[in-house]
C-alpha cells in the first residue's frame, strides 16, 4: 500500500519483503531514489514509491517495509507504507491499465485487478524501478550509516 492506494507486484520477481535498512544517500542520484543499502553483501538501490508517484514522503515507522524485486539489471528496494497481504489473482479478475493521465509512465501499472471490494494496482517493476537502473554503483566504495530510514546528507 501506497498513501491510500493498493498495488501489488507479481510475486516472481519478489526477493523478500524486508524492513528498512540503513541507507546511503548518492549526491546527484534521481529524487525517487533516497539510497543505496547493503543487503547481504549486495548494494541494492532504494526507490520510494511514495515520491515515484507524486506523493510527499513519510517517516519510517513499523508499517514500512521494502520489497525486494529483481528487475533485468539488478535487484532494486521498493519502499512502501505497508503490506497488507500476498494473494492469487485470475484473468476475470484483470483489467488492463486505466488511463490515469500524464504520470501513467511514472506510475508503471500494468494491470488493474478486483480484489475483494476493492481495487488493485499491479506494477510494472521494470518501469517503478527505471531511474534505479540509471546508477552506476557497481564496485562502489560505499560506507553506511547505523539507522534505517532516510538518512541526510551532509
Amino acid at each position: 500500500m501506497v498513501g491510500e492506494v493498493y498495488y501489488a507486484v507479481d510475486i516472481g520477481v519478489v526477493s523478500e519483503i524486508i524492513n528498512p535498512l540503513p541507507l546511503v544517500q548518492l549526491p546527484h542520484a534521481p529524487e525517487v531514489v533516497i539510497g543505496v543499502a547493503d543487503h547481504r553483501g549486495d548494494v541494492v538501490p532504494v526507490v520510494d514509491l511514495r515520491r515515484r508517484f507524486g506523493l510527499s514522503p513519510r517517516p519510517v515507522d513499523r508499517r514500512t517495509k521494502w520489497i525486494l524485486v529483481r528487475t533485468s539489471e539488478r535487484t532494486v528496494g521498493l519502499v512502501v507504507d505497508s503490506v497488507t497481504e500476498v494473494f492469487g489473482t485470475d484473468a476475470e479478475s484483470r483489467r488492463g491499465a486505466p488511463l490515469l493521465g500524464k504520470g501513467d509512465d511514472i506510475r508503471g501499472i500494468e494491470a488493474v485487478h478486483r480484489v475483494d471490494d476493492r481495487l488493485v494496482f499491479l506494477l510494472d517493476v521494470e518501469r517503478v524501478a527505471a531511474p534505479a537502473m540509471e546508477l552506476d554503483i557497481e564496485g562502489a566504495d560505499l560506507r553506511f550509516a547505523t539507522s534505517p530510514g532516510i538518512m541526510e546528507g551532509e
